[in-house]
């Protein structure tokens, strides 16, 4: 009886014990403070902002021409062919004609012949007036004698020799006339002769400009009509493009319009090639497209090196608005027009904020916001204002031109 007390006491105790515990756990449990929520921040910082449209476009040689012959003959010789460089007036081919040869032989023949014309013209004008002065001297005696002496001399002898004179007077004119017509043929044959040597320098098909030969259409023995009339459908020889200066035909949006001007400085990224290039805008339609509500902008791009082909496709940064040195945050802290702060106590603050120009990282602040404030970035749905945090501050490591 006295064992039995006696384990009953001790049970008694434990569960009392136990009990106790119990009772302390759940008492210490409920009096825990709780866990102060660790969240990601950013400084507002001082940043050079840009606000780029990025265009997509290909390149296109600025100049390209299916090089004509001006005259139709067979091809002598052509001298280049495809993925060949050539200068300014460098020859690329040369054309057979044979009767051209024949037209310089005539056209030569006929000024020295009328050189010939002119020569004999010009003693024609010295016999006549020889002849000329003459008949006057003779005139000019018979007369004074008549004068001194009147009655010595016949009327009719002085009337004759009077009109002597004036007919030698008129052929001296006759000659000379004669002589002006001459040398108006040889102007006129001169100038045959200069037109033919024009003609057989259209043989010689020259480059009218450097560039890369792109395609060849004839080759040796080709017969090469003349390429002076639309109506004809004449062969080119080569076509040719200038590849030193490629253009880049950009639709630019209307709303983006009036932010483009001539001269504006813009990088052109080509993905295939994994670079970047400087370009420059260098024209603009000056129209917007009704169909696309777009405007065409020409972006000239330097390739002295021939790294870049035609065809290939590149992306336009444009810039349209820029902000040096603007107060930035990221552009995961900025909701509409609110920004969510840490103060000096971490605890959390919303502030209304103007924003400014976007970037693919950032905005500007223009309003509501000092340089140095911490701004929390990423989802703040179960954060709210007055709550304390445990702020955690992440770099703002980011492109600042907002690529």
């Amino acid at each position: 009886m006295r064992r039995r007390l006696q384990q009953f006491a001790i049970a008694s105790t434990a569960g009392l014990v136990l009990l106790t515990a119990s009772s302390c756990t759940k008492t210490t449990k409920a009096e825990a403070p709780p866990e102060v929520p660790t969240v990601a921040v950013a400084k507002a910082s001082i940043e050079d902002l840009s606000h780029a449209l990025v265009l997509t476009a290909e390149f296109k040689p600025f100049q390209e021409i299916d090089v004509m012959a001006k005259v139709a003959g067979y091809v002598k010789k052509i001298y280049v062919d495809v993925g060949d460089r050539v200068g300014v007036g460098q020859l690329l081919a040369t054309l057979e004609i044979p009767e051209m040869g024949d037209d310089m032989t005539r056209a030569q023949a006929s000024v020295e012949r009328s050189g010939s014309e002119v020569a004999r013209a010009k003693d024609e004008v010295q016999r006549a007036e020889s002849a000329h002065q003459m008949t006057h001297l003779a005139y000019e005696r018979i007369s004074t004698v008549s004068k001194t002496r009147p009655g010595l001399v016949a009327q009719q002898e002085i009337d004759d020799a009077r009109g002597r004179d004036l007919v030698s007077e008129a052929q001296v004119a006759a000659a000379k006339s004669a002589l002006a017509s001459a040398i108006q043929q040889v102007n006129v044959n001169k100038a045959d002769q200069g037109r033919a040597k024009t003609m057989f320098e259209y043989t010689r098909v020259t480059a009218p400009f450097a560039g890369v030969i792109t395609k060849r259409y004839a080759d040796t023995g080709s017969m090469i009509q003349a390429g002076t009339a639309s109506q004809t459908q004449a062969m080119p020889l080569v076509k040719l493009s200038q590849n030193s200066l490629l253009r880049l035909i950009l639709p630019v949006p209307e709303s983006a319009v009036p932010r483009v001007h001539v001269g504006q400085q813009v990088d052109v990224r080509v993905p295939t090639l994994e670079r970047n290039f400087p370009g420059r805008v260098a024209r603009f339609a000056g129209k917007v497209q009704p169909s696309t509500r777009t405007m065409e902008t020409e972006v000239d791009v330097p390739n002295a090196s021939l790294l870049l082909i035609p065809g290939m496709y590149a992306e336009v940064n444009l810039t349209m608005d820029r902000r040096a040195g603007a107060l930035a945050i990221p552009l995961a802290a900025a909701g509409e027009s609110k920004v969510m702060v840490v103060t000096a106590g971490n605890r959390l603050e919303v502030r209304k904020v103007e924003l400014g120009i976007e970037t693919a990282n950032f905005v500007e602040v223009r309003s509501g916001l000092q340089e140095g404030e911490m701004v929390v970035i990423g989802n703040t749905g179960g954060l709210q204002a007055g709550q304390q945090v445990k702020p955690k501050v992440t770099s703002m490591v980011a492109s600042k031109d907002g690529r």
